[in-house]
């Protein structure tokens, strides 16, 4: 956390007053299609737990620990094979016990080694699982060292 905040502070003082990009202090809104938006909200609201904002005809948004998350309403849609969404968790053990036994299924990749609960362990020492939304959307969970 602190050296995330480091190299925030360092990235801010590092332009100009005048030069500094807008979008430094501008908020990310997160963005991942469904074809169907009644599952779609009863998986992110139900099984994840996002509290749900609202709906109109164009989206299902929730919110994700401050970041606006917006479920676009698609007529089509070809899931993405890498991640669309991830989070980061302190436990990832934990988690992936409390969705599973929401219904989630984790993710299998062929010559990726993963333990028992399909967790991987990236070079950096970070680990990391996957799972997929009603629509077939990569979703991920990492937990950092």
């Amino acid at each position: 956390m602190l050296q995330s905040l480091r190299h925030i502070y360092t990235v801010r003082q590092s332009y100009p007053r005048k030069v500094r990009p807008f979008m430094i202090n501008s908020k990310i809104i997160g963005f991942v299609a469904t074809r169907n938006p009644a599952s779609a909200r009863k998986f992110y609201e139900g099984t994840l737990g996002l509290p749900f904002i609202s709906e109109d005809p164009f989206a299902v948004v929730f919110d994700a620990n401050g970041t606006m998350l917006r479920v676009q309403k698609v007529q089509e849609l070809l899931p993405a094979h890498h991640t669309v969404l991830g989070w980061e968790v302190h436990d990832l053990r934990a988690e992936i016990k409390a969705l599973t036994k929401r219904g989630v299924r984790f993710e299998r990749f062929d010559g990726l080694p993963q333990d028992e609960l399909g967790i991987w362990t990236s070079p950096s020492g970070a680990k990391v699982a996957w799972f997929k939304d009603p629509d077939g959307n990569m979703l991920s969970l990492t937990q950092f060292q």
